[in-house]
């Protein structure tokens, strides 16, 4: 499927969800996407296109979403996965761990991730994948826990694009969407 057939694609099945009196902001509903076999076959080689040539030798995502995305882009590369654990989301790993805090969230939230280290190390290059980049604050801690493993990221790749160029520069994201292709 060419890419903007894709962005239609996945554009189609995206809603807003409003959760109801004493939000402040509708929820995005990515299920549309996960349930369509053609939008799962294409999603891992869009989002590894941009990095293909830099040869990437792991994908590193973070829980949850990036579970189901990391895995289909290290598949289109042909390469590992790494999940990314947050405390108490029940997958947590034994063993030693290497754990860095983000930075506030569009929520305010500071997150906590961690990879087990016998996962990632010098030699690594890493694509960092997940579905949605709004403030890229999970992205900074996964980018910090690479420098701390030895690990190079080579950049991130996102579904949903949603941060400020600048950052998107900084840690060179790639989205497949932004803001503007979502309906209001």
């Amino acid at each position: 499927m060419p890419p903007a057939e894709l962005r239609e694609r996945l554009v189609a099945l995206f809603r807003w969800i409003d959760p109801g009196a004493g939000t402040s902001h509708l929820v995005s509903d990515v299920s549309g996407w996960w349930r369509d076999p053609t939008v799962l076959a294409e999603l891992g080689p869009a989002l590894v296109a941009p990095f293909r040539s830099a040869r990437p030798t792991v994908v590193v995502s973070p829980a949850v979403t990036g579970l189901l995305l990391g895995p289909l882009a290290a598949t289109a590369l042909g390469v590992g996965f790494v999940a990314a654990h947050k405390p108490g989301d029940g997958r947590l790993p034994a063993g030693s761990l290497t754990w860095a805090q983000s930075p506030p969230d569009f929520r305010g939230r500071r997150v906590d991730l961690a990879v087990r280290d016998r996962h990632l190390g010098p030699g690594d290059r890493v694509l960092v994948v997940d579905d949605w980049v709004a403030t890229a604050a999970q992205v900074r801690a996964l980018y910090e826990i690479c420098a701390a493993r030895g690990a190079e990221p080579l950049g991130t790749s996102a579904v949903m694009l949603d941060c400020p160029p600048p950052v998107a520069d900084e840690f060179r994201i790639h989205g497949l969407l932004t803001e503007t292709d979502l309906p209001a």
